[in-house]
């Protein structure tokens, strides 16, 4: 059961989210401000790599990890394999994992180290792996880490997590100090999303520069931060916000090598992409006019069956997949176009098929839950052309009498589109964690 009236009732909304899950999806767009200034300062913009490496390797704890290689893997369009070293180990606590490069890894290589945390002892472990197999070393974590203190030892480039900002004023729009946050996500004083701010000026300004310097040594002092500092880092990395830290170093750093084509102008307009989802996903918008408050409601009762198509939407696909899981303890199931028509054919079909059951009508409404109903959820990250599949996937769910929801972004760049379904998807999977009560 999904209590619907608490979704339109924001001060409610803002007392169930004791975790801050709200003002972590709102504050996405000022994350990627802060971390694109602390890449900058860290000396990313300087490297003058020779050349792409051979692979990417990324580690790192649960979807810090994981959502990292999908996202850069699908964004790279297949310019250099991307690979994700998963970790090993009994218990997901920090001190139990491990981590082991693989026996190809070489000079050749880059490995790529992101975490919200930064006290697992597997990762300088691993670090020190790379090192004596000289491969180049870059890491995003908590400043005064035991990560950082590795990864300096080893002449690596470490970039300090951007946390969540802070300010004073009230949110311009999407009523969120309605709900009761009423602060300022944006750091350095208050300005309306997209205006350029103490964050945006950096960006704006391509400080990034073109000094040259060792691929992998930074060539500015680095700022640092306590580990911790904001109170979602050590929650985990299926919070809302926390990805976008994680991974906007990371674009600077491919585009400097020239995987992915992420310049700092690309990345304020991935800002504002992001700011603008938070305006039309925010607490105090209705309903009826919400998109991601419209999905989490129709979302309720039902087993999701995410379709996607195209990269970008596979890789959101799959983290949206794992946040109705890690945040509102629902099951949902992942396949990409057209393989998703006969991967999920069965469930069209089957107990979880679409039509009205004719026992329904003699049901108690009270003493007997509704039946758990599969609804397809398209995702597309480009128009629909004359060789997708999502018309067919429409024509499919119509014949089957099965409810289907579909997202597609704006008009805009790989990565403004993957903003935009990154942003709505975090936004509907905290909406149906909050108004589960159940999970509340």
């Amino acid at each position: 059961m999904l209590d619907e009236s608490l979704l339109d009732a924001p001060e409610a909304l803002a007392r169930a989210d004791t975790r801050g899950l709200l003002r972590g999806a709102a504050e996405a767009g000022a994350r990627v401000r802060t971390a694109a200034r602390h890449a900058a300062e860290a000396g990313i913009g300087d490297l003058k790599p020779d050349g792409r490496p051979r692979a990417v390797m990324v580690a790192g704890p649960g979807a810090a990890g994981s959502c990292t290689a999908d996202l850069l893997g699908a964004l790279s369009g297949g310019n250099c394999p991307v690979s994700l070293i998963a970790p090993t180990g009994v218990a997901p606590a920090p001190g139990a994992l491990r981590w082991t490069l693989p026996g190809w890894a070489g000079p050749l290589d880059l490995l790529v180290v992101a975490t919200p945390d930064g006290t697992e002892p597997g990762l300088p472990r691993l670090v020190e792996q790379a090192y004596r197999r000289g491969c180049a070393i870059v890491s995003v974590a908590p400043g005064q880490s035991p990560l950082a203190d590795a990864v300096a030892q080893a002449r690596g480039l470490m970039v300090p997590l951007a946390t969540a900002p802070n300010g004073s004023a009230p949110y311009a729009t999407g009523g969120y100090a309605t709900g009761g946050y009423g602060t300022d996500p944006y750091r350095g004083g208050p300005h309306a999303p997209g205006t350029p701010g103490t964050e945006d000026t950096a960006l704006a300004e391509g400080a990034l520069g073109d000094a040259p310097a060792p691929y992998g040594t930074p060539s500015a002092p680095q700022p640092v931060e306590p580990p911790g500092t904001a109170p979602d880092e050590m929650t985990g990395p299926a919070l809302p916000g926390t990805l976008w830290a994680l991974l906007t170093p990371l674009l600077l750093l491919v585009d400097r090598i020239g995987l992915v084509s992420a310049p700092p102008t690309a990345l304020q307009q991935v800002a504002d992409r992001l700011d603008q989802v938070a305006e039309r996903c925010g607490p105090a918008i209705a309903t009826y006019t919400n998109p991601a408050k419209t999905l989490a409601a129709e979302l309720a009762g039902a087993l999701p069956l995410l379709w996607t198509e195209g990269p970008v939407a596979a890789a959101t696909g799959r983290r949206f997949s794992g946040l109705l899981a890690a945040l509102a303890g629902r099951p949902a199931l992942v396949a990409e176009l057209p393989g998703a028509l006969a991967a999920h054919g069965a469930l069209l079909t089957g107990a979880f098929a679409g039509g009205a059951d004719p026992d329904d009508f003699f049901r108690d409404r009270v003493e007997e839950p509704e039946a758990l109903r599969a609804r397809i959820v398209l995702l597309h990250d480009e128009p629909v052309g004359p060789i997708s599949a999502v018309p067919t996937a429409r024509e499919l769910a119509l014949a089957h009498e099965t409810a289907f929801s579909e997202l597609e972004p704006a008009e805009g760049t790989p990565l403004e589109s993957a903003a935009e379904l990154l942003a709505i998807t975090d936004f509907a999977a905290v909406y149906l964690a909050l108004a589960s009560p159940d999970r509340t």
